[in-house]
């Protein structure tokens, strides 16, 4: 990856954007790499749009500006509307949806039905954790700025100590992994 790299990470209150946005940020400095990160969650606590910015690389400002996203991780179909205006020409989507999404020429789309895999495993927060492994997964030729192993090396430094949501995150993400390599 040349410059670095723009990702907006989307959803709502509850889904754990923020979480998704401090792993990958802790990645990128685990990688050396300079990180800053942005997010709005006003309304989060009932259920609100959450958005995230990231970016990995050398940048001058946290905020991604419109058409510049090299990527838009979103938790609810419904939130690629509302941000696929941080795309630029040719950024990926990873949704979580049932289906893809009509009207999204010029935009190569992954989709996971998240929401279903969290349920069957008895774990409806690890939405998350799945899109982001399925996410990891489907990009690795798309010039991600880490590997799958960089991000299970940081959720296993971040959750050390708490065994059972330590393996819990690393299950959802690896369900995530193994769906999007099906």
């Amino acid at each position: 990856m040349t410059g670095g790299e723009q990702l907006i990470i989307s959803g709502v209150g509850g889904q754990g954007i923020l979480f998704v946005t401090r792993i990958l940020a802790e990645t990128a400095i685990r990688n050396g790499m300079p990180v800053m990160t942005s997010e709005t969650h006003g309304m989060a606590q009932r259920g609100g749009v959450v958005i995230s910015h990231l970016k990995a690389g050398e940048f001058s400002s946290p905020l991604v500006r419109p058409g510049r996203a090299d990527g838009l991780l979103t938790m609810k179909e419904e939130n690629i509307a509302l941000h696929r205006h941080f795309l630029r020409p040719g950024g990926w989507i990873v949704a979580n949806a049932s289906r893809v999404p009509a009207g999204l020429e010029g935009h190569p789309i992954h989709v996971i039905d998240a929401d279903a895999l969290a349920l069957e495993i008895g774990s409806p927060q690890a939405v998350n954790l799945i899109l982001l492994g399925f996410a990891l997964a489907r990009l690795t030729d798309a010039g991600l700025f880490c590997s799958t192993s960089q991000v299970i090396a940081t959720i296993e430094q971040r959750l050390g100590e708490k065994g059972a949501l330590r393996a819990a995150s690393l299950r959802a993400l690896r369900l995530g992994m193994e769906r999007a390599e099906a």
